[in-house]
Protein backbone atom coordinates (compact mmCIF):
# COMPACT_ATOMS: atom_id res chain seq x y z
CA UNK A 1 0.00 0.00 0.00
CA UNK A 2 1.23 3.59 -0.71
CA UNK A 3 -1.59 6.18 -0.19
CA UNK A 4 -0.47 10.21 -0.64
CA UNK A 5 -2.27 12.61 1.47
CA UNK A 6 -2.32 16.06 -0.14
CA UNK A 7 -2.21 18.94 2.43
CA UNK A 8 -5.85 19.25 4.76
CA UNK A 9 -7.92 21.97 4.63
CA UNK A 10 -9.67 23.09 8.19
CA UNK A 11 -12.98 25.14 7.98
CA UNK A 12 -13.97 26.54 11.85
CA UNK A 13 -17.13 28.29 12.96
CA UNK A 14 -17.07 31.74 13.38
CA UNK A 15 -18.24 31.89 17.22
CA UNK A 16 -15.10 32.00 19.68
CA UNK A 17 -15.86 30.75 23.06
CA UNK A 18 -13.34 30.75 25.83
CA UNK A 19 -13.05 28.95 28.78
CA UNK A 20 -14.06 31.33 30.75
CA UNK A 21 -17.54 31.65 28.90
CA UNK A 22 -18.02 27.50 29.17
CA UNK A 23 -17.31 27.68 33.63
CA UNK A 24 -19.59 31.04 33.46
CA UNK A 25 -22.45 29.40 31.20
CA UNK A 26 -22.38 26.43 33.54
CA UNK A 27 -22.48 27.97 36.97
CA UNK A 28 -25.41 30.24 36.07
CA UNK A 29 -27.44 26.99 34.87
CA UNK A 30 -26.46 25.23 37.66
CA UNK A 31 -25.94 27.26 40.62
CA UNK A 32 -27.16 25.58 42.99
CA UNK A 33 -25.80 22.24 42.42
CA UNK A 34 -23.86 20.57 45.18
CA UNK A 35 -21.02 19.69 43.34
CA UNK A 36 -20.78 22.81 41.07
CA UNK A 37 -16.93 23.65 42.47
CA UNK A 38 -15.57 20.16 41.61
CA UNK A 39 -17.26 20.68 37.98
CA UNK A 40 -15.70 24.03 37.66
CA UNK A 41 -12.09 22.16 38.90
CA UNK A 42 -12.73 19.28 36.18
CA UNK A 43 -13.49 21.94 33.51
CA UNK A 44 -11.09 23.69 33.66
CA UNK A 45 -8.44 20.72 33.91
CA UNK A 46 -9.66 19.99 30.28
CA UNK A 47 -6.88 21.50 28.91
CA UNK A 48 -9.32 23.89 26.13
CA UNK A 49 -8.16 27.17 26.47
CA UNK A 50 -10.76 28.15 22.92
CA UNK A 51 -12.98 26.56 20.66
CA UNK A 52 -15.60 27.91 17.93
CA UNK A 53 -19.17 26.93 17.83
CA UNK A 54 -21.22 27.30 14.74
CA UNK A 55 -24.38 29.22 17.09
CA UNK A 56 -23.59 31.47 20.12
CA UNK A 57 -23.22 29.61 22.99
CA UNK A 58 -26.53 31.64 24.39
CA UNK A 59 -28.37 30.20 21.31
CA UNK A 60 -31.24 28.09 21.70
CA UNK A 61 -29.53 25.03 20.08
CA UNK A 62 -26.61 25.25 22.46
CA UNK A 63 -27.16 26.11 26.26
CA UNK A 64 -30.65 26.87 25.18
CA UNK A 65 -34.03 24.49 25.23
CA UNK A 66 -34.27 23.85 21.56
CA UNK A 67 -35.79 20.61 20.51
CA UNK A 68 -34.24 17.41 18.82
CA UNK A 69 -35.50 18.54 15.74
CA UNK A 70 -34.36 21.76 15.74
CA UNK A 71 -31.02 20.70 17.06
CA UNK A 72 -30.69 18.01 14.45
CA UNK A 73 -31.99 20.31 11.58
CA UNK A 74 -28.92 22.70 12.32
CA UNK A 75 -26.37 19.83 13.53
CA UNK A 76 -26.43 18.73 10.05
CA UNK A 77 -26.80 21.93 7.96
CA UNK A 78 -23.86 23.83 9.73
CA UNK A 79 -21.75 20.43 9.34
CA UNK A 80 -22.89 20.65 6.06
CA UNK A 81 -21.41 24.34 5.36
CA UNK A 82 -18.16 23.78 7.30
CA UNK A 83 -17.82 20.34 5.16
CA UNK A 84 -18.15 21.84 1.54
CA UNK A 85 -15.90 25.45 2.48
CA UNK A 86 -13.06 22.44 3.74
CA UNK A 87 -14.24 20.16 0.33
CA UNK A 88 -13.34 22.70 -1.74
CA UNK A 89 -10.18 24.43 0.04
CA UNK A 90 -8.91 20.19 -0.07
CA UNK A 91 -9.38 19.94 -3.89
CA UNK A 92 -7.57 23.63 -4.49
CA UNK A 93 -4.74 22.25 -2.23
CA UNK A 94 -4.28 19.03 -4.45
CA UNK A 95 -4.94 21.45 -7.33
CA UNK A 96 -7.75 19.33 -8.42
CA UNK A 97 -11.48 20.37 -9.88
CA UNK A 98 -14.61 18.50 -8.65
CA UNK A 99 -15.20 16.39 -11.73
CA UNK A 100 -11.15 14.58 -10.85
CA UNK A 101 -13.01 13.47 -7.48
CA UNK A 102 -13.98 9.33 -8.59
CA UNK A 103 -14.74 8.45 -5.07
CA UNK A 104 -15.89 10.16 -1.66
CA UNK A 105 -15.13 9.27 1.99
CA UNK A 106 -17.27 10.92 4.61
CA UNK A 107 -17.68 11.10 8.95
CA UNK A 108 -20.45 12.57 10.49
CA UNK A 109 -22.28 11.57 13.76
CA UNK A 110 -23.95 14.59 15.63
CA UNK A 111 -27.38 14.23 13.74
CA UNK A 112 -29.74 11.91 11.64
CA UNK A 113 -29.91 13.04 8.26
CA UNK A 114 -30.99 10.98 4.91
CA UNK A 115 -29.51 11.27 2.35
CA UNK A 116 -26.75 12.19 4.52
CA UNK A 117 -23.45 14.49 3.90
CA UNK A 118 -21.77 12.07 1.38
CA UNK A 119 -25.48 12.89 -1.24
CA UNK A 120 -24.73 16.52 0.51
CA UNK A 121 -21.50 17.14 -1.05
CA UNK A 122 -21.82 15.12 -4.36
CA UNK A 123 -24.32 18.21 -5.04
CA UNK A 124 -22.88 21.30 -3.77
CA UNK A 125 -19.55 19.81 -4.83
CA UNK A 126 -21.11 19.33 -8.33
CA UNK A 127 -18.98 15.59 -8.07
CA UNK A 128 -19.48 13.76 -10.76
CA UNK A 129 -23.04 11.57 -10.48
CA UNK A 130 -20.92 8.03 -10.54
CA UNK A 131 -18.34 9.33 -7.83
CA UNK A 132 -18.51 5.80 -5.11
CA UNK A 133 -19.40 7.69 -1.63
CA UNK A 134 -18.62 5.75 1.90
CA UNK A 135 -20.47 7.43 4.44
CA UNK A 136 -19.80 6.76 7.78
CA UNK A 137 -21.85 8.12 10.66
CA UNK A 138 -21.42 6.28 13.92
CA UNK A 139 -17.60 6.42 14.62
CA UNK A 140 -17.64 9.51 16.86
CA UNK A 141 -13.98 10.66 17.39
CA UNK A 142 -12.64 7.72 15.30
CA UNK A 143 -14.40 8.68 12.08
CA UNK A 144 -11.53 10.96 10.85
CA UNK A 145 -8.22 8.37 11.13
CA UNK A 146 -10.91 5.39 9.72
CA UNK A 147 -11.62 7.76 6.61
CA UNK A 148 -8.00 8.14 6.08
CA UNK A 149 -8.08 4.26 6.42
CA UNK A 150 -10.82 3.52 4.01
CA UNK A 151 -9.50 6.20 1.20
CA UNK A 152 -6.09 4.31 1.43
CA UNK A 153 -8.02 1.29 0.77
CA UNK A 154 -9.68 3.09 -2.06
CA UNK A 155 -6.56 4.10 -4.00
CA UNK A 156 -4.67 1.13 -3.70
CA UNK A 157 -7.61 -1.27 -5.14
CA UNK A 158 -8.30 1.44 -7.80
CA UNK A 159 -4.61 3.20 -9.22
CA UNK A 160 -5.31 6.27 -10.26
CA UNK A 161 -8.22 7.11 -8.13
CA UNK A 162 -7.99 10.30 -6.36
CA UNK A 163 -10.50 9.82 -2.65
CA UNK A 164 -12.21 13.02 -1.51
CA UNK A 165 -11.97 12.87 2.62
CA UNK A 166 -14.35 15.12 4.85
CA UNK A 167 -15.00 15.10 8.44
CA UNK A 168 -17.55 17.55 9.85
CA UNK A 169 -19.45 17.50 13.36
CA UNK A 170 -21.44 20.31 15.55
CA UNK A 171 -20.56 18.97 18.59
CA UNK A 172 -22.59 22.14 20.12
CA UNK A 173 -25.54 20.94 19.91
CA UNK A 174 -25.22 18.41 22.24
CA UNK A 175 -24.03 20.94 24.66
CA UNK A 176 -27.32 20.61 27.33
CA UNK A 177 -27.90 21.59 30.84
CA UNK A 178 -30.19 18.71 31.16
CA UNK A 179 -28.00 16.77 31.77
CA UNK A 180 -25.48 17.54 34.27
CA UNK A 181 -23.19 14.41 35.10
CA UNK A 182 -19.36 14.87 35.70
CA UNK A 183 -19.63 13.50 32.57
CA UNK A 184 -21.19 15.79 30.37
CA UNK A 185 -19.73 19.27 32.03
CA UNK A 186 -16.30 17.75 30.82
CA UNK A 187 -17.95 17.43 27.27
CA UNK A 188 -19.12 20.79 27.50
CA UNK A 189 -15.57 21.84 28.27
CA UNK A 190 -13.96 19.61 25.51
CA UNK A 191 -16.43 19.78 22.53
CA UNK A 192 -15.84 22.19 19.84
CA UNK A 193 -17.21 22.77 16.32
CA UNK A 194 -15.63 22.46 12.97
CA UNK A 195 -14.83 20.40 9.38
CA UNK A 196 -12.04 19.26 7.62
CA UNK A 197 -10.91 17.61 4.14
CA UNK A 198 -8.01 16.16 2.36
CA UNK A 199 -7.61 14.57 -1.41
CA UNK A 200 -5.97 11.23 -0.80
CA UNK A 201 -4.35 9.37 -3.97
CA UNK A 202 -1.73 6.74 -5.33
CA UNK A 203 0.91 9.47 -6.07
CA UNK A 204 2.34 12.47 -4.56
CA UNK A 205 0.57 15.77 -5.34
CA UNK A 206 2.91 17.64 -3.06
CA UNK A 207 4.81 17.56 -0.03
CA UNK A 208 3.01 15.24 2.81
CA UNK A 209 1.98 12.25 4.70
CA UNK A 210 2.69 9.05 2.81
CA UNK A 211 0.51 6.32 3.64
CA UNK A 212 1.99 2.42 3.99
CA UNK A 213 -0.23 0.79 6.50
CA UNK A 214 -3.25 0.68 7.94
CA UNK A 215 -4.76 -0.78 11.56
CA UNK A 216 -7.82 -1.02 12.97
CA UNK A 217 -8.75 -2.96 16.33
CA UNK A 218 -11.93 -2.84 18.39
CA UNK A 219 -11.35 -3.40 21.99
CA UNK A 220 -13.10 -6.51 23.56
CA UNK A 221 -15.79 -6.34 25.45
CA UNK A 222 -15.88 -2.31 25.92
CA UNK A 223 -19.11 -1.55 25.10
CA UNK A 224 -19.39 0.25 28.20
CA UNK A 225 -16.48 2.86 27.54
CA UNK A 226 -18.13 5.87 25.43
CA UNK A 227 -21.67 5.59 24.21
CA UNK A 228 -24.17 8.10 22.50
CA UNK A 229 -27.71 7.62 23.07
CA UNK A 230 -30.49 9.63 22.17
CA UNK A 231 -33.88 11.02 23.37
CA UNK A 232 -36.89 13.57 22.94
CA UNK A 233 -34.17 16.22 24.14
CA UNK A 234 -31.44 15.17 21.63
CA UNK A 235 -28.36 13.28 21.32
CA UNK A 236 -26.54 12.24 24.87
CA UNK A 237 -22.83 10.89 24.85
CA UNK A 238 -21.49 9.34 27.77
CA UNK A 239 -19.37 7.07 29.51
CA UNK A 240 -18.61 5.30 32.32
CA UNK A 241 -14.98 5.53 34.94
CA UNK A 242 -13.68 2.40 32.58
CA UNK A 243 -13.13 4.93 29.56
CA UNK A 244 -10.40 6.51 31.63
CA UNK A 245 -8.12 3.94 31.18
CA UNK A 246 -9.41 3.01 27.21
CA UNK A 247 -6.12 4.62 25.13
CA UNK A 248 -4.20 3.16 27.47
CA UNK A 249 -6.15 -0.51 26.97
CA UNK A 250 -5.20 0.08 22.96
CA UNK A 251 -1.57 1.20 22.91
CA UNK A 252 -0.34 -2.76 23.42
CA UNK A 253 -1.60 -4.12 20.11
CA UNK A 254 -0.75 -0.35 18.48
CA UNK A 255 2.48 -1.24 19.39
CA UNK A 256 2.98 -4.53 18.62
CA UNK A 257 1.41 -3.42 15.16
CA UNK A 258 4.16 -0.59 14.98
CA UNK A 259 6.99 -2.96 15.75
CA UNK A 260 5.83 -5.54 13.10
CA UNK A 261 7.36 -6.40 9.58
CA UNK A 262 7.99 -2.92 8.19
CA UNK A 263 6.73 -0.79 11.07
CA UNK A 264 9.03 1.43 13.03
CA UNK A 265 8.38 3.95 15.93
CA UNK A 266 7.40 7.12 14.86
CA UNK A 267 9.58 10.09 15.64
CA UNK A 268 6.29 12.39 15.03
CA UNK A 269 2.78 11.60 15.74
CA UNK A 270 -0.85 12.68 14.83
CA UNK A 271 -3.02 11.74 17.66
CA UNK A 272 -6.55 12.52 18.26
CA UNK A 273 -6.75 15.57 20.28
CA UNK A 274 -9.81 13.71 22.63
CA UNK A 275 -8.54 15.37 26.29
CA UNK A 276 -5.21 15.60 28.35
CA UNK A 277 -5.56 11.70 29.38
CA UNK A 278 -5.58 10.59 26.09
CA UNK A 279 -2.72 12.53 24.83
CA UNK A 280 -0.54 11.67 27.86
CA UNK A 281 -1.40 7.64 28.04
CA UNK A 282 -0.44 8.05 23.95
CA UNK A 283 2.81 9.79 24.65
CA UNK A 284 3.90 7.18 27.41
CA UNK A 285 2.23 3.81 25.17
CA UNK A 286 4.22 4.99 22.18
CA UNK A 287 7.21 5.90 24.46
CA UNK A 288 7.94 9.13 22.99
CA UNK A 289 8.49 12.17 24.25
CA UNK A 290 4.94 14.72 24.94
CA UNK A 291 7.09 17.17 22.02
CA UNK A 292 6.11 14.74 19.69
CA UNK A 293 2.26 15.28 20.17
CA UNK A 294 2.66 19.16 20.41
CA UNK A 295 0.50 19.73 17.36
CA UNK A 296 -1.95 17.04 19.15
CA UNK A 297 -1.78 19.37 22.49
CA UNK A 298 -2.14 22.35 20.08
CA UNK A 299 -5.01 21.29 18.27
CA UNK A 300 -6.97 20.83 22.15
CA UNK A 301 -5.83 24.19 23.03
CA UNK A 302 -7.18 26.42 20.54
CA UNK A 303 -9.90 24.10 19.09
CA UNK A 304 -10.90 21.36 21.60
CA UNK A 305 -11.93 17.99 21.21
CA UNK A 306 -13.37 18.51 17.54
CA UNK A 307 -14.42 14.85 16.85
CA UNK A 308 -13.43 13.17 13.91
CA UNK A 309 -11.70 16.34 12.57
CA UNK A 310 -9.67 16.34 15.32
CA UNK A 311 -6.97 14.32 13.09
CA UNK A 312 -7.47 16.46 10.29
CA UNK A 313 -6.45 19.43 12.37
CA UNK A 314 -3.61 18.27 13.76
CA UNK A 315 -2.06 16.37 10.57
CA UNK A 316 -2.51 20.25 8.63
CA UNK A 317 -0.88 22.05 11.60
CA UNK A 318 1.80 19.55 11.09
CA UNK A 319 2.29 20.38 7.01
CA UNK A 320 2.60 24.08 8.31
CA UNK A 321 5.43 22.38 10.42
CA UNK A 322 6.70 19.75 8.66
CA UNK A 323 8.65 16.26 9.76
CA UNK A 324 12.13 15.83 8.42
CA UNK A 325 11.33 13.97 4.82
CA UNK A 326 11.93 10.48 5.35
CA UNK A 327 10.64 10.50 9.21
CA UNK A 328 8.17 8.00 9.78
CA UNK A 329 5.32 9.38 11.58
CA UNK A 330 1.67 7.29 12.79
CA UNK A 331 -1.63 8.80 12.78
CA UNK A 332 -4.16 7.41 15.26
CA UNK A 333 -7.37 8.17 16.94
CA UNK A 334 -10.20 6.78 19.17
CA UNK A 335 -14.05 6.21 19.23
CA UNK A 336 -16.60 4.79 20.87
CA UNK A 337 -16.99 1.09 21.18
CA UNK A 338 -14.13 1.31 21.96
CA UNK A 339 -11.85 1.14 18.73
CA UNK A 340 -8.72 2.72 17.76
CA UNK A 341 -7.61 3.38 13.84
CA UNK A 342 -4.55 4.00 12.59
CA UNK A 343 -2.49 4.69 9.21
CA UNK A 344 1.52 4.60 9.23
CA UNK A 345 4.14 5.56 6.85
CA UNK A 346 6.64 8.63 6.18
CA UNK A 347 7.12 12.25 5.56
CA UNK A 348 7.60 12.61 1.49
CA UNK A 349 9.54 16.01 0.08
Amino acid sequence: MSAYVARPAIALPQHIVTLDDICDDIARHHSGHPRLATYMRVARAAGVNTRRFTRPLNSPTVSGSATIAERNLVAFEDSARLAEEAARAAMANAGLEPSDIDAVVTSHTTSWTTPGLDVHLVNTLGLRPDVRRTPMASLGCGGGAQALSRAADDVTARPGSRVLVVAAETLSTVYRHEDDGLGSMIYKALFGDGAGACVVTDVPLGPGFRIDACWEYLLPDSLDRYWCTVDELGLHFDSTRKAVNATDEVMPPLVRWLDGPGGARPEWAVVHAGGPRILEDAAKGLGVEEKVLRHSWGSLEDCGNLGGVSVLDVLARTYEEPPAPGAPGLLTAFGPGFFAAACRGVWCD
